[in-house]
């Protein structure tokens, strides 16, 4: 809304000083004769200084610029499944504590949550009890074998006590790897730990305390983003323009302010439903604090870069479908019109004459746009060292068109 303020505040500065030209013209009518080339170039704008100072027109140069060309597209952050994980207890029992709310970050190994079964104290019964009969056994096999050796017991009774304690031992390493397995003591307790698979951020807590939960009824969910993966989704026309290995530039879609970075690992072989898309696989690099599963995004992929002649985005203007930029004429084939002043009103005029500055329109294709700048390519030759108007060209053009109106009306 500023600029347009400005746009019409400065037009009607240009606009006065055309009706005072006009006013002063008309006075001099009577007296002076018509130039022929008073019926000045419409692609051709005069500003005076004080004009030009006004609207805060600012002049530049043709300058070469390597710019990337780039395809915009939109996406989604997404881990992949192996670094998401359910917390799961390994043995079924009932909720006691949990440790943890959503955004809890936790390491592998850490307790997130105590479950209790009173099964677990048989087990761990049955363990002591295949203790007790493991000692005896032992006992057993070393009175059969003082026995067999002093003739008093056949050789058939010790192997016997030997296959005995073998059985025990197998018994009792069950027992223990099974209550180790689910992470039970193996003392007399009723409480289970469950512990966290994986190191990462708790994306939600499932259970509460008192639930039932089992192998298959998850307690919470641990998302790691240390291998924060971008999807995005690429139109078929320009998908022979993406490959492995180029830069991704994107920002948060409801958080534009922040860029991050991410490079392309692979590119899918298959359209995305009905949508004439392709997914491309692309793995966050550098910062990534902000970012979480699920995010949507908004990213331009980097293709290649380009050196060519590029002019601020800002020194372009539009005018019925066709691009411009401005050029300042050169005075040098102004200097000599074949008239002497032939008195001190005539002197002060052409004084005033010389300190106009003139512009022309000179039509322009655009190529790439980045960082500001926008590459052209002159549709009309143009000198090498042209200084081209590079902010408020479109007040020139405001001015142009006005006159333009006003000779139709003529």
């Amino acid at each position: 809304m500023k600029k347009y303020i400005t746009l019409i505040f400065a037009v009607s500065v240009l606009l006065t000083g055309c009706k005072k030209e006009s006013e002063v013209t008309e006075t001099k009518e009577a007296t002076a004769v018509e130039k022929p080339d008073e019926h000045e170039d419409p692609n051709v704008a005069h500003f005076t200084e004080e004009q030009i100072k006004t609207v805060g027109i600012q002049m530049g140069s043709i300058e070469s610029k390597e710019l990337s060309n780039t395809i915009k597209v939109s996406g989604m952050l997404t881990v992949p499944n192996q670094n998401k994980a359910f917390v799961t207890p390994s043995y079924s029992g009932i909720v006691r504590s949990l440790y943890v709310q959503p955004g809890s970050y936790v390491s592998r190994g850490k307790v997130i949550a105590t479950i209790s079964n009173p099964d677990l104290i048989v087990m761990q019964q049955q363990l002591q009890q295949v203790n007790g009969q493991i000692r005896m056994a032992e006992l057993e096999v070393t009175r059969a074998q003082q026995l067999y050796k002093g003739n008093a017991a056949p050789l058939k009774k010790f192997q016997q006590a030997q296959t005995d304690l073998a059985t025990l031992r197998s018994q009792r390493s069950g027992l223990q790897k099974q209550l180790g397995s689910i992470g039970a003591a193996q003392g007399y307790s009723s409480s289970l730990a469950v512990r966290a698979p994986i190191s990462g951020t708790v994306s939600k807590v499932i259970a509460q305390i008192g639930s039932n939960v089992d192998m298959a009824s998850p307690i919470a969910e641990i998302v790691s983003n240390s291998a924060l993966h971008l999807d995005i989704y690429v139109y078929e026309k320009d998908l022979g323009k993406v490959q492995p290995g180029q830069t991704i530039h994107f920002t948060l879609t409801n958080s534009p302010g922040k860029e991050y970075d991410a490079k392309i690992t692979s590119i899918g072989t298959a359209f995305e439903g009905e949508s004439k898309t392709v997914p491309v696989h692309a793995q966050v690099i550098g910062d990534r604090v902000g970012l979480i599963d699920g995010m949507n995004v908004t990213a331009v992929i980097s293709l290649d870069n380009q050196t060519a002649a590029s002019v601020p985005t800002d020194a372009i203007v539009n005018d019925k479908g066709q691009d411009y930029i401005f050029i300042m004429q050169d005075d040098k084939n102004e200097e000599d019109r074949g008239n002497v002043p032939e008195s001190g009103e005539k002197s002060n005029k052409k004084e005033s004459e010389e300190k106009e500055v003139r512009f022309e329109k000179i039509p322009v294709a655009k190529g790439v746009t980045d960082l500001g700048y926008t590459q052209i390519t002159p549709l009309k030759p143009i000198p090498d060292n042209a200084q081209i108007v590079v902010k408020n060209a479109f007040f020139i053009l405001a001015k142009m068109n006005n006159k333009g109106e006003e000779g139709h009306g003529h």
